[in-house]
């Protein structure tokens, strides 16, 4: 099991990482400004981020502690990366409408990061969340180890959005 959590903190250390150096140089302003009304700005899709890793920490938590938790098949949760497939968030992973400094930013995404980290670097055998499952909103009943991968899926889907609010900038 060892391989796969390697792997998979790789992926996250890495996706991380161009996440950061994507928002590195920009100002106050670039961060905070948004391209439209219906447009997320920088700042705005970094505090969604922070607010999913969250969320996807505490399901996976809940998947493990449930008594009936069941394996599921996986998902193609690939697809998570594809911008042209357009999704909604759900309300408790909306960002608010504050502006947030850069190093605001950076603390909560490190905030979240430790948060998951702390968690998965307790589990002993990994190879329970492939056992586990639970309700994804998008994909339904998805194992937990996919949830995990789904961090850094996820993060990489809105950094390409980050490309194209700076790009709009």
């Amino acid at each position: 099991m060892v391989i796969i959590s390697a792997e998979v903190m790789e992926n996250l250390t890495a996706t991380r990482n161009k996440l950061l150096n994507e928002i590195s140089g920009l100002s106050y302003e670039q961060l905070n400004q948004k391209p439209d009304e219906s447009t997320w700005s920088v700042a705005q899709v970094c505090h969604h981020l922070y607010l999913t890793e969250n969320v996807f920490t505490q399901a996976i938590i809940y998947g493990l502690t449930k008594s009936n938790g069941k394996k599921a098949e996986p998902k193609p949760v690939q697809l998570a990366v594809d911008r042209t497939q357009k999704a909604k968030a759900p309300d408790m992973v909306v960002p608010g409408d504050e502006s947030l400094e850069l190093e605001k930013i950076t603390e909560l995404l490190n905030q979240s990061r430790n948060l998951f980290l702390e968690f998965y670097n307790q589990l002993e055998d990994k190879s329970i969340l492939k056992e586990k499952s639970t309700k994804h909103p998008l994909f339904g009943y998805t194992p937990l180890d996919q949830w995990v991968d789904l961090i850094y899926l996820h993060e990489e889907r809105h950094i390409q959005q980050i490309k194209e609010i700076k790009s709009l900038l």
